[in-house]
């Protein structure tokens, strides 16, 4: 399928009711009623604070695929990217008949509704769910864990969003999409189930690399059997970690949320069709690894305390009022060699002062700054 064709379908299922970083459990309780005629939407548990959890299954076909969304709760890309397959999905076609057919798909959309509501990466007990794998000691991890259990998947899709503080490699390119294949052991072994891991982020790699060249990444592949992937695949099952990332002025992560749905539906087409091409799985290797290269603006060249820096901003994610504010606070004062950025401002050897002519101060909070009397916006355009 090409790009131009998986773009068409995008554009055609998105589900237009959901937008924006702030998800929870209030925005897909219609897209739950919406769809409850075609698939079988069902409780599977509760969150700390009696949130329900609720599964979506759809398909008949022997191959179980497993994905879960939202582990932690301010990451909502793939959230949206999976309602706009299930509107594909809805619909009767070549495509969605032969992958139904052959699979049976079962998500978990929202998997920690209280920090979905907070906003924040962590469940109401201040718990990682993805530190939670071994321990399992919160009820959330129980509810993933026993439906993984009682479903038996045969590929897992853990979905997930990342900062904006990783680039593809140590390069300009921002990781906009990144993979991992979970290791299962110490060693760091290249198993069978590994291998088809692997092979199915290769082929998503080269879809990807037609829209965006170098700008995909996987993570390290350090083992922690604390987090659920690693537990997964130590179950010999194919897992597969999916990284929503940042896209040039993206900072809604909608532009991500497609690249996010064509990576996913090209996923379960190969797991459909068995061609799965695992000869392939060398070339994962190859694919650049994230490094915490990126600042959201660095300021180039400023005169500081008569030295000359580089000022780094990075945005700080903020819930006030129920919307999700990016608030400039500067990070670095410093020569950044080896860092990038989303924007750049340049000094050009003048100081870089508040709009009252104070000095930068790192921590600041700051919209706006002054160089050489002009006034610059440090906020999202």
């Amino acid at each position: 399928m090409d790009t131009n064709t998986l773009k068409t379908l995008f554009e055609t299922h998105k589900e237009e009711t959901l937008s924006g970083r702030y998800i929870h459990a209030e925005h897909i309780k219609p897209l739950l009623i919406k769809h409850k005629n075609n698939f079988t939407i069902e409780p599977i548990g509760h969150s700390v604070l009696g949130e329900a959890i609720h599964s979506i299954s759809i398909g008949n076909g022997p191959k179980r695929i497993l994905m879960w969304s939202q582990m932690h709760g301010n990451e909502s890309t793939t959230t949206k990217a999976i309602f706009d397959l299930l509107n594909l999905f809805n619909e009767s076609n070549a495509l969605t008949l032969a992958i139904l057919k052959a699979c049976t798909i079962a998500i978990i959309p929202l998997l920690n509704p209280d920090g979905a509501k907070a906003y924040t990466r962590l469940n109401a007990n201040a718990i990682d769910l993805n530190r939670d794998a071994k321990d399992l000691s919160q009820p959330e991890s129980r509810v993933l864990r026993d439906f993984f259990n009682a479903f038996k998947p045969h590929f897992c899709f853990n979905l997930h969003g990342q900062r904006t503080i990783f680039g593809a490699g140590k390069t300009n390119n921002s990781a906009t999409i990144s993979f991992l294949s979970p290791t299962q052991d110490q060693a760091r072994n290249v198993t069978d189930n590994r291998q088809v891991a692997m092979s199915l982020i290769n082929d998503m790699n080269s879809m990807l690399q037609l829209e965006i060249p170098n700008q995909v990444g996987i993570y390290d592949d350090a083992y922690n059997i604390n987090c659920v992937g690693d537990t997964f695949q130590t179950l010999n099952v194919p897992t597969i970690l999916f990284e929503a990332g940042h896209y040039k002025n993206d900072y809604n992560r909608e532009e991500v949320r497609r690249f996010m749905f064509q990576s996913l539906l090209r996923a379960i087409q190969l797991v459909a069709s068995n061609e799965i091409n695992t000869n392939s799985y060398s070339e994962y290797s190859k694919i650049p690894q994230n490094e915490k290269c990126f600042y959201d603006i660095i300021i180039k060249d400023a005169k500081y305390n008569n030295e000359i820096v580089d000022i780094a901003i990075q945005y700080q994610e903020r819930l006030v009022d129920n919307i999700v504010h990016f608030i400039p606070q500067i990070e670095k004062i410093e020569k950044l060699k080896g860092f990038y950025a989303h924007k750049t401002l340049k000094a050009n050897y003048n100081e870089v002062l508040t709009l009252n002519g104070q000095q930068l101060v790192l921590g600041n909070e700051i919209d706006f700054v002054n160089i050489s009397n002009v006034k610059f916006s440090l906020n999202i355009e």
